[in-house]
């Protein structure tokens, strides 16, 4: 069972999935009605859903992989009642993602190969420079799920940045790998400024495949 959010975060965490990028209240605003901000930005954040990161005057929002993890149990959660308060087209709606949950597990899609299409489609084919990255991925890593530096894995792909970006970030979203940041950020060169792939406000420098 998913941990159950308020009906305002629930809200929040199906249109970020939906849009599949980064979002500024503004538009949520325009979109949806509402914007994410006070205890419900908060209790997304401290929970690892929802990256927010403050531009200029008011907040970004981003789903991160914990964030996608939770709406895809959350559109399989069949018996859990959808959150208060509670009305006949909520109860539809959750009626309504359930059979689509139904159709994306047969054809064993994740939900960012349906959503994340936001992200500008590489030049070069995915499959090649997804192949690519997990090839040096293995030549530099020293343990199963270990962490290699993007610093180190950048030289080895020969591929723009933007393209491997591109790439990370849907492995990213389809629980793939996992990015994260440098904890000591005295220890980082302009190399490993340059080499980070920023997602959800936050720059991440390590990278870690789930399963190889």
């Amino acid at each position: 069972m998913t941990e159950r959010l308020g009906h305002k975060q629930t809200a929040a965490m199906f249109t970020l999935m939906v849009l599949g990028r980064e979002v500024p209240n503004p538009e949520l605003k325009e979109l949806v009605g509402f914007t994410l901000t006070g205890k419900e930005r908060t209790q997304l954040n401290d929970g690892g859903y929802v990256a927010s990161e403050k531009s200029g005057r008011t907040f970004v929002h981003e789903l991160t992989d914990r964030g996608w993890a939770w709406c895809e149990k959350e559109l399989g959660a069949k018996t859990p009642p959808p959150p208060r308060p509670q009305s006949t087209l909520c109860s539809v709606l959750y009626l309504v993602l359930g059979g689509f949950d139904d159709f994306r597990r047969k054809r064993n899609l994740h939900l960012a190969d349906v959503f994340g299409t936001t992200t500008p489609a590489p030049a070069e084919p995915v499959e090649d420079l997804e192949t690519r990255i997990r090839v040096a991925y293995r030549e530099l890593v020293r343990e199963p799920r270990g962490w290699v530096g993007l610093v180190d894995l950048r030289p080895k792909l020969g591929a723009p940045a933007a393209e491997v970006d591109a790439v990370l970030k849907e492995l990213s979203r389809a629980g793939k790998i996992h990015l994260v940041p440098e904890d000591n950020r005295k220890a980082l060169t302009a190399a490993d400024h340059e080499a980070a792939i920023r997602i959800g406000g936050e720059d991440n420098h390590f990278l870690s495949y789930e399963a190889l």
